[in-house]
């Protein structure tokens, strides 16, 4: 960590500033420049992070070396990580050169439409199924899920299609039952700073879709990340899903960037969402592909057989044809990088 000083610092403050560090077990080495200070701690990492060293007089600011995420960061783990989903030959992978397709409506209406949905998914290329048992909408008055009986209508049909299955768990309480159905837990965008949920998900053995917070920064995603890594559970996949710009043209505004940032900075997958970023069924196939090109590990599109008729979010939805050829252009461009899916 470096310690930068005010220019107006004085040397009574530096001094003390330097104390401060050795009083705390730290080392303190000092740089004089002609205009700033710079004092380099060197360390136990978690006293140096928990140490309210910016209100000491004379900082001006600190500034971590290190990256707060530890776990997440390419420096614990410096090849890129591959987290499958499901068991034996359907299961689903996701970095490493590997590219997962996930599709399903957004909410688990009937086992008829499910069934129907998933079949034409499978038959496209999808290789995990999603579907919301739990919803967290954003008027109380709108379809909450089917709770349970959606659960077990997603497994079934999950199971009947050869596809493991993906849904969001929203409380605390529901996790082990969401565990108990699914192959994938999926932390929606809403609760990716609920540090409780984070934390019991994160004691489960499931794989991980963590979605971007609608305000939420990278780093303050790979943060959240950390809680679920922290926990024990080392399967956790990224998702930019969009994020809350000035412009209403669109649901959100698609930060593209994100993916090649994430690279950079962390070994976990990740995957764009362009159907919550967008939500505009015409913008969602060239979204889709820009993420791959990017390096996207994966892609979740919503799919809905009769989105008129949907329960949720059916405004951007694709049909299943549209998802059909979307899935074909996405192979090519796939393949054009080198990644299998």
């Amino acid at each position: 960590m470096l310690i930068i000083l005010r220019e107006t610092a004085t040397d009574a403050q530096i001094d003390h500033v330097v104390q401060r560090v050795e009083t705390l077990g730290l080392k303190a080495h000092l740089s004089r420049g002609t205009y700033r200070t710079v004092i380099g701690v060197i360390g136990d990492e978690e006293i140096i992070a928990s140490a309210p060293l910016a209100a000491i007089p004379g900082v001006s600011e600190v500034v971590a070396v290190q990256p707060a995420f530890k776990l997440a960061s390419k420096t614990a783990h410096p090849e890129p990580s591959i987290v499958s989903v499901g068991k034996g030959k359907t299961a689903a992978k996701f970095g490493g050169g590997h590219i997962g397709m996930i599709a399903g409506p957004c909410a688990i209406e009937s086992a008829e439409r499910l069934d129907e949905i998933a079949g034409a998914i499978k038959a496209a290329g999808a290789t995990v199924l999603r579907g919301g048992a739990y919803k967290p909408r954003t008027s109380p008055y709108a379809f909450q899920g089917l709770g349970e009986e959606g659960l077990r209508i997603l497994r079934e049909v999950g199971d009947k299609h050869g596809l493991p299955v993906v849904t969001e768990a929203i409380d605390p309480r529901h996790v082990e039952l969401v565990a108990e159905y699914s192959d994938m837990i999926q932390l929606g965008a809403r609760n990716m700073q609920n540090f409780v949920l984070l934390t019991e998900v994160g004691k489960t053995d499931k794989p991980v879709l963590m979605k971007r917070g609608m305000a939420a920064t990278v780093k303050d995603l790979m943060m959240s990340a950390e809680y679920v890594l922290s926990q024990g559970n080392p399967n956790v996949v990224l998702c930019e899903r969009g994020v809350k710009g000035f412009d209403n043209a669109c649901r959100n505004m698609f930060d593209v960037a994100a993916v090649p940032q994430v690279h950079e900075l962390s070994h976990l997958p990740i995957i764009v969402d362009p159907s919550h970023a967008t939500g505009r069924p015409e913008l969602i196939p060239a979204c889709a592909l820009a993420g791959v090109a990017a390096g996207a590990d994966g892609v979740h599109i919503e799919v809905h057989n009769l989105p008129e008729d949907a329960m949720s979010d059916g405004p951007q939805a694709l049909l299943p044809e549209q998802y059909a050829e979307l899935a074909a252009q996405i192979k090519k461009v796939a393949e054009a990088i080198g990644k299998t899916i």
